[in-house]
């Protein structure tokens, strides 16, 4: 992965969750969920097999000051659904919740849910099993969709 050309996509682009959200040429994602408040979706720069990413539709920045506690609670909820799907659906010893991002860049807030595979070594689990200086997992179209049927099976 070319982290560098990476950094000044999501520095200088446009945001990549709401191009997703409008349903942009050349935004796509394998969506896994979408209720028309929020939207759930595979990385395309997985480090973990399912990693997904889940995000209100409307582009909020802040958490503390940019959603109510029933937004919140309502997004919160989502991201529950979506670690349980995937829990269900894909093996794993933990399932990793976290929010990143910047003002600098991803700014739309969105959480990552991430499921840990079994017997993953402990020096290469938590921030290490995120972090993409130690490798992602090729993006494949096919393999995104069946997983992408099988989550949605389980999101109904």
């Amino acid at each position: 992965m070319d982290l560098d050309a990476y950094e000044r996509r999501v520095r200088d682009g446009r945001c990549f969750i709401c191009e997703l959200v409008a349903r942009s040429p050349g935004s796509e994602h394998e969506i896994v969920y979408d209720d028309g408040e929020h939207l759930a979706f595979l990385s395309r720069y997985p480090t973990l097999y399912g990693y997904t990413l889940v995000a209100p539709h409307r582009h909020v920045e802040l958490l503390h000051r940019d959603l109510d506690r029933s937004a919140y609670l309502r997004l919160q909820g989502v991201v529950h659904r979506v670690a349980q799907a995937l829990g269900d659906v894909v093996p794993c010893e933990r399932v990793y919740v976290l929010s990143l991002g910047s003002q600098q860049g991803n700014s739309h807030l969105h959480w990552h849910v991430a499921p840990l595979p079994p017997g993953t070594p402990y020096g290469e689990q938590q921030y290490h099993a995120l972090m993409a200086e130690h490798g992602v997992i090729p993006w494949d179209h096919r393999r995104a969709a069946e997983l992408g049927a099988r989550l949605r099976g389980r999101l109904r």
